[in-house]
């Protein structure tokens, strides 16, 4: 099946091979001596104009921030502040920034859109809601973790797949995912890009075993041998402190299912294609790891409409529980 994930399906065939990830991401890295506006790259309009230009007036009305600050940067070290003005880089608690997702909705008729409004509304984090009946979509802004809008939006007895998420606007990679298709780890990990300081992070894992274990972004997505082959531990070069791709540790329980929502900051998800996530049997990271898999660009808002798969022609309602990870965020 090849909807949401038809570009991690290609990322994971060139991470397959023996080039490292950073190779393939030379020109996407950023450097003392480029200009981010150089790496621009642009993603085909969505059709369905309308509905798009109406879910943005949602936002801010400022002009685009993330595509402003790429603009306006002429390099990456103007862009980290002094260290006794850094706040900590990883944050866990609080609500999350608030961000455009986007579904895709087995809708039918009037009825089917006033369930969908009134389960959404009663959702905590939610801010409003927008239903396009024709195109069976529905786009969400608030700051509610994706797990929960899911599950609210199946409650309402219908069929729904996450087609996208970030900000309707066209700027470099707004959204990724990396996948863990098992044998023994299953899960999903989501990155979204709020702003050029910050990254919105959610996962979930089940087949863990209980109890507290390191993850992180590593420097390579070459799963040759599994986690062992993915490198150390991401840290772009202009990085003083600790590196940029530890991401603390993940606790699960007796179950061996584990849930995580926080931000990241100075994360760009730009940087991250190709490279992997890894996730160790200890806390402390200090084995070479139990499961990693390639972080792949996900469709941002307005970007994912299809419906049909044009390699085997069946319909994103027709696809089966073998096409999705089993643990969903």
């Amino acid at each position: 099946m090849a909807f949401l994930r038809s570009v991690a399906t290609t990322t994971a065939i060139a991470a397959a091979s023996a080039f490292p990830a950073a190779v393939v991401l030379s020109s996407l890295s950023p450097s003392s001596s480029s200009s981010f506006v150089s790496f621009r790259f642009r993603f085909p309009k969505p059709q369905n104009r309308a509905f798009l230009s109406s879910a943005s007036s949602l936002l801010n009305p400022n002009p685009p921030f993330l595509a402003t600050s790429f603009a306006h940067s002429s390099s990456a070290t103007q862009m980290d502040a002094p260290a006794s003005e850094q706040k900590p880089s990883f944050q866990s608690d609080g609500a999350l920034p608030e961000l455009l997702t986007e579904y895709m909705v087995d809708m039918k008729c009037d009825g089917c859109v006033k369930s969908v409004k009134n389960k959404l509304d009663t959702v905590e984090g939610v801010k409003s809601v927008e239903v396009d009946l024709n195109g069976q979509v529905v786009r969400v802004l608030g700051s509610t973790p994706l797990k929960t809008m899911t599950e609210a939006l199946e409650q309402t007895g219908r069929k729904v797949r996450l087609i996208g998420q970030g900000i309707p606007e066209d700027f470099l990679v707004s959204a990724a995912v990396s996948e863990f298709k098992g044998p023994d780890v299953f899960g999903v990990v989501r990155l979204a890009q709020v702003n050029m300081e910050l990254a919105r992070i959610e996962a979930n894992f089940s087949g863990l075993t209980p109890g507290k274990h390191g993850w992180s972004i590593n420097e390579f997505g070459d799963l040759t041998d599994g986690a062992k082959s993915t490198g150390k531990v991401f840290k772009p070069s202009n990085e003083a402190n600790e590196p940029l791709g530890d991401l603390g540790t993940l606790e699960s329980d007796e179950s061996g299912n584990a849930f995580f929502s926080g931000v990241k900051e100075k994360l760009r998800v730009a940087d991250l294609i190709g490279r992997s996530i890894a996730i160790y049997e200890t806390a402390d990271k200090s084995d070479s790891g139990i499961a990693a898999a390639v972080i792949a660009r996900s469709a941002g808002v307005g970007e994912n409409y299809k419906k049909l798969c044009t390699c085997d022609g069946t319909t994103i309602w027709e696809s089966t529980g073998n096409d999705f990870v089993t643990s969903k965020v």
